[in-house]
């Protein structure tokens, strides 16, 4: 096009060429507006006694193209799947039929005609006229092979909804599933409200916000990280059951069950307490379940899971003291949590306390457990700087966080109302922002001020919208849930189709990070081993090709990614690798790697890992620097490398 150079191959240089002649010849099919649709392939196929005979017109795009000379099938696919066309030339007359063979495979189309059965029994439609709607100038991925590449499938979505169409399945059950909350919320006389995405205080949760500026005020704002404050004080404000599902915005790592922007729905109920809003929560999630799936008994990865009413009750120190037999009732002061931390090589934080060990020990000893649905309840308050304390025990909250399948799903707790110890919790946070954490919340004045007009007792909830959706789909990364992840900008690329051949003495590095030139002189390698090793113990070595599925961060480490592998067989490969200082776990999906896949299995922070990716180590200038070996893309998974 006019002031672009677009690269094309021959098959997509001829459909350009017909569109062009189509626009000479006047028929543009762009400068069409409208096609009297009058029904959908799904219902007619459902009710093909009612329409046997009849006239229909259908349109949607033309996914294959089989031609017998004087007569043509082809398969039209729309919102609700496909149904196939007989075209004749006899029905079509000569002219338009001659037309209609320079479609092609990925053309939008509108076909009127009458719906039968053919001799093999299958339900279509023999067209009277075929309109082309919409020219497409690009190749869809072929039928057998697909588009198969996760990092092409996300970003192009569009394409991945096409040529998958079960991929549609899971959204539409996201729908089914968000429908379904609003009317269980709506039955119980929730309101729905809008609170502010921009805003002034990142607050309401412990997050590190992202940051844009506001010209005409000349202020930097925050993406919401949770819209609890404002709902609050709608609560002050005499609304007594309200709740916002939408989009929040955490500025953090990536990876199977994060994804920087998602949806959450959070609600607060006047005069009630978090044991009511723990009764709402599973009531709420299963509802979501039989709604969109019909039944409260989802499979996820191979695990059946019930999330029927009622779900376990397990205090975190109870938890704690079940998975990893510490008994915290005999740990009274801030001193011995400490010891017991450095014990079990948990990470020290400054002015670390009793509190915040009891959470990093449930965190690391805990959740893995927690597979089926399971309230832990009574976190420390050092961690729950809105949640009011729990009577009997001050050091602890009236909180719970909702795990199914070891991941939290919801959070919750009886609001702390009190804005004397509200400003004193606040200024706690100030203190642990002050020591370098910039997940802690900030100061937020006018809260504080809307507390001290007065809030009644209030219970709140909020509730991972995505996780919840990735249960019911049994989708084993947030990404397939989420129409358009977030993803790492890249160059542009010839479409998948194109020979990628002329590519491959680039090195793998330069599609995922920018490489620098280095000065060798600065470059420091290990000096060569001396002592030789016999050639038939090096070959009991299994070194082979692997894809990455998936990669992720591993929870509470600086260090650890965890990569899902294709090694060729059917069965998933985990490997963790502490390269994480050098790449992120998003840059490495779909990536073609080397790996030993014979050594023996063992847990790394609670982690299976099984082998170990080969990387290039060096020193530059002084420190460390690290190439994860990549390989070409080309070469299959599983290949032995001799």
């Amino acid at each position: 096009m006019e002031g672009e150079q677009i690269i094309l191959n021959d098959i997509e240089r001829l459909k350009y060429e017909k569109l062009l002649k189509l626009q000479e010849n006047g028929k543009d099919p762009f400068k069409i507006e409208k096609f009297d649709q009058t029904h959908h392939s799904k219902e007619i196929k459902d009710n093909f006694e009612d329409f046997d005979g009849k006239e229909v017109s259908v349109a949607g795009r033309m996914m294959s193209f089989r031609s017998f000379g004087k007569a043509t099938f082809i398969d039209i696919q729309d919102k609700d799947g496909r149904i196939q066309s007989y075209v004749r030339k006899d029905q079509l007359g000569e002219e338009l039929y001659k037309e209609f063979k320079e479609f092609d495979i990925g053309d939008i189309v509108g076909v009127t005609g009458i719906v039968f059965k053919t001799q093999k029994d299958e339900i279509s439609i023999k067209a009277s006229s075929i309109q082309l709607l919409s020219k497409s100038l690009r190749i869809l991925p072929e039928k057998y092979h697909g588009l198969k590449d996760m990092d092409l499938r996300y970003r192009q979505r569009y394409v991945d909804l096409i040529v998958n169409p079960e991929v549609k399945e899971a959204f539409l059950t996201r729908n089914k599933a968000i429908k379904a909350l609003r009317d269980f919320l709506e039955q119980r006389e929730f309101i729905e409200v809008e609170t502010p995405i921009l805003n002034t205080i990142a607050g309401g949760a412990a997050a590190r916000p992202f940051i844009t500026h506001h010209n005409t005020l000349d202020i930097d704002m925050y993406l919401r990280i949770a819209n609890e404050l404002y709902l609050k004080r709608l609560i002050v404000g005499g609304f007594e059951k309200v709740y916002e599902m939408g989009r929040m915005f955490r500025n953090e790592g990536m990876d199977m069950k994060h994804n920087p922007e998602y949806t959450a729905m959070e609600l607060y109920q006047a005069y009630a307490d978090y044991e009511d809003i723990m009764k709402l929560t599973e009531e709420a999630v299963a509802y979501m379940a039989e709604a969109a799936t019909g039944s409260t008994l989802i499979e996820y990865q191979g695990k059946q899971i019930d999330l029927k009413p009622p779900w376990r009750r397990l205090s975190m120190t109870d938890a704690i003291k079940q998975y990893a037999n510490i008994d915290f009732d005999t740990i009274k002061t801030d001193e011995e949590a400490v010891e017991l931390a450095k014990e079990h090589a948990v990470e020290i934080i400054p002015e670390m306390t009793r509190g915040h060990v009891i959470s990093a020990i449930f965190e690391k000893y805990c959740e893995e457990k927690l597979i089926e649905p399971t309230f832990i309840t009574h976190h420390p308050v050092e961690i729950s700087p809105l949640s009011k304390r729990n009577p009997d025990d001050p050091r602890i909250t009236n909180r719970f966080e909702a795990f199914v399948n070891t991941w939290e799903i919801a959070n919750a707790f009886s609001e702390l109302n009190d804005p004397i110890d509200q400003r004193a919790r606040f200024m706690a946070q100030l203190r642990q922002r002050e020591l370098g954490d910039e997940e802690a919340q900030m100061l937020d004045e006018d809260f504080l001020n809307a507390i001290e007009v007065g809030m009644p007792p209030t219970g709140g909830l909020g509730i991972g919208i995505d996780r919840v959706i990735m249960l019911l789909t049994n989708s084993a990364s947030i990404r397939d849930v989420i129409l358009f992840p977030t993803m790492k900008p890249m160059a542009k690329k010839m479409a998948e189709n194109q020979d990628l051949s002329s590519q491959d003495d680039k090195s793998c590095n330069e599609s995922i990070t920018d490489l620098k030139k280095i000065d060798l002189s600065k470059v420091k390698v290990e000096p060569l081993f001396e002592d030789m090793v016999d050639f038939e113990k090096f070959s009991e070595s299994d070194f082979r090709v692997v894809k990455v599925k998936n990669c992720e961060e591993v929870p509470k480490s600086n260090k650890l990614l965890k990569f899902t592998l294709d090694d060729g067989t059917e069965k998933d490969r985990i490997i963790l690798s502490g390269i994480k200082n050098y790449y992120s776990a998003e840059e490495l999906i779909g990536k073609t790697l080397l790996a030993i896949t014979n050594l023996p299995e063992r847990k790394i922070m609670g982690e299976p890992s099984q082998g170990m990716l080969l990387s290039a180590i060096y020193e530059y200038n002084g420190e460390e620097a690290l190439n994860l070996i990549m390989l070409d893309r080309n070469i299959p998974a599983g290949a032995k490398i001799y």
